[in-house]
């Protein structure tokens, strides 16, 4: 095996961004975050340049929510973020939120399973 570089792999699907959102909720209010979340599926696997919108709940901690989100672009995600529908939840988020959001933004580097 040899060596690998350093730079930082090209993303082997263009400019698709994947986003990993860790999200925890005040305590005793993970049912109500998750219920908050899952108002934002289908509004957001139905945007342009959505590629897939998973939310997942922790197996562990009932209070920490997962989202799993695929984007053809970065554009794409920015506009997400600008939906009327984005802007009201984030802007309620201090009723269930436990300090801040994780959000991370991932480029994949391998080619998608056939």
């Amino acid at each position: 095996m040899t060596a690998q570089s350093s730079a930082t792999p090209t993303p082997a699907n263009g400019e698709q961004l994947t986003l990993i959102a860790f999200i925890r909720a005040k305590p005793g209010r993970g049912d109500e975050l998750g219920r908050r979340l899952g108002t934002l599926v289908e509004p957001s696997r139905a945007e342009a340049g959505n590629i897939n919108y998973d939310l997942h709940r922790s197996n562990d901690d009932p209070d920490v929510w997962v989202l799993y989100e695929n984007w053809h672009a970065a554009a794409d995600l920015a506009s997400h973020f600008e939906q009327p529908y984005m802007k009201a939840f984030v802007a309620a988020l201090p009723e269930v939120l436990e300090g801040e959001m994780d959000l991370r933004r991932c480029a994949m580097v391998t080619k998608v399973a056939a």
